[in-house]
């Protein structure tokens, strides 16, 4: 049923991911499709530039691509079936909403926290990607 489907990850807290990536692998399975991992890192501030070393954005990068690799490899499915990608950006429902674009997924499995107060005023990146994305969305609480 699913072909392609997209798992946004915060790399800080891997164990809110794992119910989506676990939810994402059991749909991937149903239908032989792929599973793209993606995390989302912010953009380096223009005021703090001077106070990270030159090559900080590269650093963060590979750290992320590492860390991806890892959680790619202990998901369990086949290496051909799953790929990661980590993009760069001021926000990260947008980052995400354009990755799933790009590879033309037909499925989002996210994690998101229990609603707080301040994501109703705030909004929170699952709920901007569930109001905007183009395919469907299923968020799995922890």
């Amino acid at each position: 049923m699913f072909k392609s489907i997209l798992v946004p990850i915060d790399l800080s807290d891997t164990d809110l991911a794992k119910p989506a990536i676990a939810t994402a692998v059991s749909l991937s399975q149903t239908s032989n499709g792929t599973i793209r991992l993606l995390n989302v890192l912010h953009m380096t501030p223009v005021m703090l530039a001077e106070y990270v070393p030159a090559d900080f954005d590269v650093q963060q990068r590979q750290s992320s691509e590492d860390a991806l690799a890892i959680v790619a490899r202990e998901v369990g499915i086949e290496p051909s079936r799953i790929s990661s990608m980590v993009r760069q950006g001021s926000s990260i429902y947008h980052e995400i909403l354009e990755e799933a674009q790009a590879i033309e997924a037909d499925l989002i499995v996210m994690a998101s926290h229990r609603p707080a107060m301040k994501t109703y005023f705030l909004g929170s990146n699952a709920g901007h990607v569930v109001r905007y994305a183009r395919c469907s969305v299923l968020v799995v609480r922890h």
